[in-house]
């Protein structure tokens, strides 16, 4: 999904290609966007449907978008689906993201101190069945202010009401790590020691002050948090 200005369509051709490279068989990509402009033709760019959001001057939508994922009819789109977020760097195979059991599946949102034994799934990678959430997506535009007022986010929303339907259910621990959290060596050897791939990751997930080509360059969006240039990005992030 790509929507304004922040990712350019050499987001989406990249992650194509990789997704291409890691993933066996046929599939279909889509990318939902309102702006097709410059995407490679095997992918298929649809717009957006309409959320309609109620915000104030100078607030943002956040990533409340995602939602109009879970339509009930999407384009005429039909069986399961992997959504990824523009900015991970798919690492490994992607095969055992469909072979995966469950009726949803998300990234347990990283541990942390402040945030453990909460059940937030991060929304960077996650699978479903087409149409099978409608609801979801229904309640929230029929309660927009209720659950901005109630939710910080998307992926809080989406967890929680998942959660109590006894729908949601996370991937194998390593399959997604953070470059955050996981990736970048602990201070103070990250003065000399490059970023790495965990081992087992398949996506690394890149969040907060990072995208690929920051980490590429060793630029971190932070005062005083230093990295090498992660080189093995260039390996991967690539058409």
């Amino acid at each position: 999904m790509k929507w304004g200005t922040k990712y350019g369509p050499e987001y989406v051709n990249r992650l194509y290609a990789m997704v291409r490279r890691h993933l066996s068989g046929d599939f279909k990509f889509v990318c939902l966007t309102d702006d097709g402009n410059g995407v490679r033709p095997e992918v298929t760019c649809l717009p957006i449907p309409p959320l309609n959001l109620h915000l104030a001057p100078g607030q943002r939508d956040g990533a409340w978008k995602k939602l109009t994922t879970f339509e009930q009819d999407l384009h005429g789109l039909r069986g399961p689906a992997l959504f990824l977020d523009l900015d991970v760097v798919v690492v490994g195979s992607l095969d055992a993201f469909f072979e995966q059991p469950g009726q949803f599946l998300i990234i347990h949102d990283y541990d942390r101190p402040w945030r453990r034994g909460r059940i937030t799934g991060n929304s960077s990678v996650y699978r479903f069945e087409l149409g099978a959430h409608a609801d979801v997506l229904a309640y929230f535009r029929a309660n927009m202010d209720k659950v901005q007022a109630e939710y910080r986010n998307e992926q809080t929303y989406l967890s929680d009401v998942l959660h109590k339907q006894g729908k949601l259910a996370y991937w194998p621990g390593g399959w997604c790590p953070s470059f955050k959290y996981h990736g970048i060596p602990t201070w103070p050897t990250n003065y000399w020691e490059e970023p790495f791939v965990p081992e087992g990751a398949r996506i690394m997930v890149f969040h907060g002050e990072c995208n690929p080509p920051d980490a590429l360059a060793g630029r971190r969006n932070r005062a005083f948090r230093f990295i090498k240039p992660a080189r093995w990005v260039a390996e991967y992030w690539k058409e």
